[in-house]
Parts: structure tokens; sequence; C-alpha cells
């Protein structure tokens, strides 16, 4: 396996890196279907960070190469993305109390919070990501890395940070809590 981290020097790397980050996006999507459709069971929330965690490592690889740049400057038509309204209520019925989540967005911009809904934040990545993929799977894979690099700076990766930070903050105190009333009861 090459080193996740290196600058892409040739088409052949670019190439590598795309399939990496497009196996991620699809583990992404196929995880977040799942788990809108009832599959995660009482396991939903720790498989979420999962997903939210893998992803965020395909955007981390994205933010530490060198930007993408499309020879024409610009990027070709993909068609319609898919409607995934069906993702978004399955995953809301799934998260139900703790879809309501505060952030503070920009912590060197923002000084107040601001809500947010996990639904929201897991389907607005995976719209991201889906675009990518149809460039990815239509054997334009620059146009696709360009694609997932930008959303990655400019909307995805807020969004997947923040849905992290709030599961992680429910599993954590989920497991936390129990070992706090273990203690206390021995």
């Amino acid at each position: 396996m090459s080193d996740p981290t290196s600058q892409p020097n040739s088409q052949k790397d670019w190439n590598a890196l795309a399939e990496r980050v497009a196996r991620h996006v699809d583990n992404y999507l196929n995880g977040l279907e799942a788990v809108a459709r009832g599959d995660g069971g009482v396991h939903t929330v720790p498989l979420l960070l999962l997903e939210v965690s893998q992803v965020i490592l395909a955007g981390a690889q994205l933010g530490a190469s060198a930007d993408v740049i499309l020879p024409d400057n610009w990027e070709p038509e993909v068609g319609p993305d898919p409607d995934l309204d069906a993702i978004r209520q399955g995953l809301s019925e799934r998260l139900d109390a703790l879809d309501d989540y505060v952030e503070v967005f920009d912590p060197y911009k923002d000084t107040e919070p601001t809500s947010y809904r996990l639904s929201d934040d897991l389907v607005d990545v995976a719209s991201d990501l889906v675009h990518g993929l149809r460039h990815y799977q239509q054997e334009r894979p620059l146009e696709a890395l360009w694609w997932w690099q930008y959303s990655y700076f400019n909307h995805w990766g807020n969004h997947a940070g923040a849905a992290l930070r709030a599961l992680h903050a429910f599993v954590a105190d989920a497991r936390l809590n129990v070992a706090t009333e273990a203690a206390t009861t021995a």
C-alpha cells in the first residue's frame, strides 16, 4: 500500500488516490443507506461514528495532497445528482432524539453555537461525495478528485467534522456514564 500522505507526482499516482477515495466514498454511501434502512439496530450510532471517521480519513488524504487542478479549469457535467431524501428521512427516524445538536461551526470565526441536524449533515456529506463518485464512475478520476477536494474544503469536511464530534460525544457519554455507574455501584 502506498503512503496516503505522499504527493501525487504522476497520473498513475492521482489515479491511485482517486481509487482509494472512491472506495471510502462507496463504503460511506453503502453504510449510510444500510443505517437509514434500520440495519444498524442498537449499533446505529457507533456504526455512523465508524462510517464518518473512515470518510474523514479520505478527506484528510485530499487535504494533505497538492491542489487538484483541472487541465481546462472546468468541471464536465455529470447530470442531476440522485435524490437522497429517503436516506435523510431514514436517518432522522433512526437518530430520533439525538438528531438535533449545536456546534460552533468555525472555531476561528463563529462565536455563537448554531443548531444542526445529524441526518442533514450526514446526507450533505453524501451528496457531495456521490457527485464526485459519478465523475469517477465515468472514468474521470481527476475530475472526481478535484470535486472531492474542493467540496471537502468548502462544504463536506465541515459537516463531517461536526457530525463526528456529535456522534463521538454521544458514544463517549454513553460509555463513560456506564463506567461511572458501574464504579459507583461497586
